[in-house]
């Protein structure tokens, strides 16, 4: 049965990372001592091992030990070997680039819909849609396909940001962007707030945390999701 958990961030204002969400995972991750880390999503500044080593002190005291995928001479098989997968955030583009570089999709995919949980963050809550036609981010380097991994129905924008009353800023705001990609694209978008997540459990998906969603839909005006709202049959 799929099990993913699909955050906004991985660090809410004030707090530390992951800290948020340590409950849910306590028992999200209830059954596992090893975890696959998928760092690719930083495009410099930072290497994939410190990334790595940023994310083992959180895991510790879950009494789980992580390895970046980087160090597996076989990712495919420690894709397919992995007790469960986390994957950071950073650059979507530079994410998604990496993992076809990889073959890694196809395989991260089968293994989630298996019942290898899962965790994304960011840029690896981003590649849980349809395709990351939704990322805020830069197209820095250019994938082969947009298409990710379809663990949900719909597209998601993690970090969405409602317009600020008031602001004299002329630029577009995240809601004229997403209404852009639905001149082209007729999936739904779902705009996650921080320190919102989905949680999927086979096939129903959850909004969970304290605040609301908001849901696009092309050719119809955005409403608001409560938290608590089952978005399994949003397509």
């Amino acid at each position: 049965m799929k099990k993913a958990l699909i955050a906004s961030t991985s660090t809410v204002f004030g707090g530390t990372f992951l800290d948020y969400l340590l409950p849910v995972l306590k028992a999200h991750f209830a059954t596992v001592s090893n975890l696959v880390f998928i760092p690719f999503a930083r495009p410099g500044g930072i290497s994939h091992e410190a990334y790595t080593e940023k994310v083992k002190p959180f895991f510790k005291q879950l009494n789980i030990e992580v390895k970046g995928i980087h160090e597996f001479e076989n990712p495919i098989e420690a894709i397919q070997n992995a007790e469960a997968i986390f994957t950071g955030g950073g650059n979507t583009f530079v994410l998604v680039d990496m993992l076809y570089k990889y073959n890694l999709l196809d395989a991260i995919q089968k293994v989630v819909e298996n019942g290898t949980p899962y965790l994304g963050t960011s840029a690896g809550s981003n590649i849980c849609g349809l395709t990351m036609g939704t990322t805020n981010d830069m197209p820095i380097v250019y994938p082969p396909s947009f298409s990710t991994l379809g663990l949900v129905s719909f597209n998601l924008n993690p970090h969405y940001l409602d317009p600020i009353e008031g602001s004299q800023h002329m630029g577009e705001t995240r809601e004229t962007r997403i209404n852009e990609f639905h001149q082209y694209n007729s999936q739904p978008v779902l705009g996650l707030r921080e320190g919102s997540w989905l949680e999927v459990l086979g096939n129903k998906v959850t909004l969970k945390g304290d605040l609301s969603a908001r849901l696009f839909q092309q050719g119809k005006a955005p409403i608001e999701i409560e938290t608590g709202s089952d978005l399994s049959d949003l397509k």
